[in-house]
């Protein structure tokens, strides 16, 4: 029994590895950069939030330019009451007003002139049902509603510019963060460079000690460096992750959903001189663009404050049908042109006006001082981006030079000449340099992708 038991077992065990071993493993999906920029822009948090901007400046102008047209309104009322107003009028509405409705059967001559009628004055209650047509046709508002509708296609425009701003912020952050994943992962490459030499000088320790040539306190500073330089490849490993995490947040991805970056990209430099990046960062920038529009629609927002000094004609056309029940008893219509003007309001247009002014002024300002915001941004990213490829070939130069100086160290600690100190120095100066040649070539494709977005021309053809 228990034999027959164990090879149950057993083969339930057998049957878990192989499902297991047969499930289907989950690859990580591996985006190019072209690919993560296109995902970016169609699936972004932020750019929801810019689309949804646009969308309710476009319906804000559908809304301005809805108050150029007539308006239709459709209603339907039932009234009862016994008032004595309110049921003769609705006897008149309904044409059945009767001489009995003022109390002529009261009337005997003149000296029933003080009499007053039983009928007019206590009527019994009427039902009146009233359908009703009104048409309302806007003439002239002084200018009003164009102006409106001048605002709010400004508005669009500036909301289709800070969409275009805010596309290029995505694409930046993407390439910081792609970018972000290969530079880990090449300070990965780097501590594990380190780490083989820290495992090397151990063995060279061991082996000195083991001679009497060097001290324990050697053989231990070097298992100790050692492990100081494996901690660095888990601080790389956790910024190669970091990278990764702001990646899936950029694509609008979950954290737990597996990807992985292609080759990696370096974007070109931006061709020209200060004077022409800086004219073409004020033609092209969005955000500048944006501005401009804003500061229309505050100029169109003056001009509709205005039309509130100068006088409004309108035209109604209504139709009425008033009845006992639903029906066409006793219809009418009625026409009527509307000529407006606020002679005296207090002060309330003025203060609007002004307001209104002020607001432009505001807005001018803030276009003045983005203006020099952009052209300063221009000329530091491009010194940024010659800074970052001079550091290039200064810090290619430190590594073979670095890497030298500690091969010549490494051989006279082997013959005993230095010490260990003067290894780990030599060392850390070749790591420093990998690192810095590494942190120089990120520089490089962020400062050249900064300065295409100061300009205003970050796309993902530009890159």
């Amino acid at each position: 029994m228990r034999t027959a038991r164990l090879g149950t077992l057993t083969g339930v065990l057998f049957l878990a590895l192989g499902s297991a071993l047969s499930a289907p493993l989950t690859r990580a999906e591996t985006l190019s950069f072209q690919q993560a920029v296109e995902k970016a822009l169609s699936q972004n948090p932020d750019l929801a939030v810019s689309q949804a901007q646009i969308q309710q400046a476009e319906a804000a102008l559908r809304q301005a330019e809805g108050n150029r047209k007539p308006r239709l309104n459709l209603s339907l009322t039932a009234t009862r009451s016994n008032d004595a107003l309110n049921a003769f009028g609705l006897k008149l509405s309904q044409r059945g007003a009767t001489f009995n409705d003022f109390g002529a059967a009261q009337f005997t001559g003149p000296a029933a002139l003080g009499v007053a009628p039983h009928n007019l004055n206590h009527p019994d209650a009427v039902t009146n049902i009233n359908p009703r047509v009104e048409l309302l046709i806007p003439v002239y508002n002084g200018g009003m509603v164009k102006r409106y509708v001048e605002q709010a296609q400004a508005y669009v425009r500036a909301a289709q510019s800070g969409d275009r701003q805010a596309r290029q912020e995505v694409i930046k952050h993407v390439l910081m963060a792609y970018q972000g994943v290969h530079t880990a992962r090449a300070y990965v490459q780097v501590a594990e460079q380190g780490i083989a030499a820290a495992q090397e000088y151990v063995r060279i320790t061991e082996k000195l000690h083991k001679q009497g040539m060097v001290v324990k306190s050697d053989l231990l500073s070097a298992r100790v460096n050692l492990e100081d330089v494996k901690l660095k490849r888990v601080e790389a490993r956790n910024a190669e992750a970091a990278a990764l995490d702001q990646l899936h947040l950029l694509l609008g991805k979950p954290l737990d959903e597996p990807l992985d970056v292609g080759a990696p990209v370096t974007p070109g430099m931006l061709a020209g001189s200060d004077a022409d990046l800086r004219q073409q960062a004020l033609d092209s920038h969005a955000g500048l663009q944006a501005l401009r529009s804003q500061l229309q629609g505050a100029g169109a927002a003056v001009a509709a404050a205005r039309a509130g000094h100068k006088p409004q004609f309108n035209v109604m056309l209504r139709g009425d049908v008033n009845d006992e029940a639903l029906g066409f008893g006793a219809t009418s219509y009625t026409v009527a042109g509307v000529l407006s003007w606020a002679a005296f309001d207090g002060g309330v247009t003025k203060a609007g006006v002004d307001r209104a002014e002020a607001q432009r002024t505001e807005l001018a300002a803030r276009l003045r001082q983005a203006e020099d915001g952009v052209r300063y941004q221009v000329g530091d990213a491009r010194r940024k981006a010659m800074e970052a490829e001079e550091k290039i070939a200064a810090r290619r130069i430190a590594v073979e030079q670095a890497g030298e100086a500690q091969r010549l160290v490494q051989r006279r600690y082997e013959n005993g000449v230095a010490t260990l100190i003067e290894l780990f120095s030599a060392q850390a100066q070749l790591d420093k340099a990998r690192a810095e040649l590494v942190a120089a070539r990120y520089d490089l494709a962020v400062s050249r992708a900064e300065l295409k977005r100061a300009v205003g021309v970050l796309t993902p053809e530009q890159l």
